[in-house]
């Protein structure tokens, strides 16, 4: 005691200020779950920065598909259905990239299981929700990067937002949106399945998605039977949004469709995610 009183006379006397004392603050306090959720999400965008293969997957795949797609029948759309086909394919290769990455986060929240990280979080002095709303944090960041890249190829080949700088912003945060209500059914079902079983039930989602909605083709272009279902699944109501908004159109009453199936996701599958992601991290 005698040492430490001499020690911080010393320090005084040298003109060192004593150090501050800090109170302990809550793991549960909503300020530690925001500093603990921004920590997980740098540390996955970091890693994903890092991989070779996700950044092939978050910037090259998508733009060579959108460019693809604009040379094999951005023309013939156009010329068959008097809309022009640009429209139509950069919102829907946003969306599908949104998707596509929701499944990787998936996985990747597999692999974290697998190799015991998850547990280690578990037991650490930290926010417990922080690690998953750090994950769907991060993958709101992915997707804004990956939607602000396509848009600007999409301009490239000829895509404008011709309705304002207010409907450009709301054009760019609908994937991000959606892609946050898809990455919670994903991790949802992430932590209730196997990676293949995963894998193989998103992708046939993401191919009845893709290839049955308002992006190829405007809605009266399928059979009558089938019309209702294409214009009201979420990717379509999403696209004719993100239409409306660029070249101009309708917007209200998608881009509120577009919002009911995203909060719906959200509700329907948040809860089964947050106990899915506990289960995990108690028993890896």
């Amino acid at each position: 005691m005698a040492q430490t009183t001499e020690s911080g006379t010393k320090e005084q006397s040298a003109g060192f200020a004593p150090l501050p004392a800090v109170a302990a603050r809550s793991e549960h306090a909503i300020g530690t779950w925001a500093q603990h959720s921004l920590l997980q999400c740098k540390r996955l965008l970091i890693g994903w920065m890092r991989d070779p293969a996700t950044t092939i997957q978050t910037l090259v795949y998508p733009a060579l598909t959108l460019l693809m797609f604009d040379v094999v029948l951005g023309t013939t759309i156009t010329r068959n259905t008097g809309m022009d086909a640009i429209y139509g394919q950069v919102p829907l290769i946003t969306l599908v990239a949104a998707m596509s990455g929701a499944v990787v986060s998936a996985l990747g929240f597999k692999v974290e299981k697998a190799t015991g990280l998850l547990s280690r979080f578990w037991t650490m002095p930290m926010n417990r929700a922080a690690s998953l709303s750090g994950r769907l944090l991060a993958e709101a960041v992915r997707v804004l990067i990956t939607t602000l890249f396509v848009i600007l190829v999409g301009m490239a080949l000829g895509f404008r937002f011709n309705q304002g700088p207010l409907a450009a912003i709301a054009l760019i945060g609908i994937p991000v949106l959606f892609g946050v209500g898809f990455a919670v059914l994903c991790t949802a079902l992430a932590t209730l399945t196997e990676g293949v079983l995963l894998v193989s039930l998103i992708t046939i989602v993401n191919t009845l998605l893709m290839f049955f909605n308002t992006g190829f083709v405007p809605v009266f272009a399928y059979p009558t039977w089938l019309q209702d279902v294409v214009g009201n699944q979420p990717m379509s109501t999403a696209i004719d949004a993100m239409r409306g908004l660029s070249a101009g159109g309708p917007v209200a009453e998608p881009l509120l469709k577009t919002i009911a199936w995203t909060v719906g996701l959200i509700v329907v599958f948040a809860l089964p995610a947050v106990r899915g992601y506990r289960r995990a991290a108690e028993t890896a």
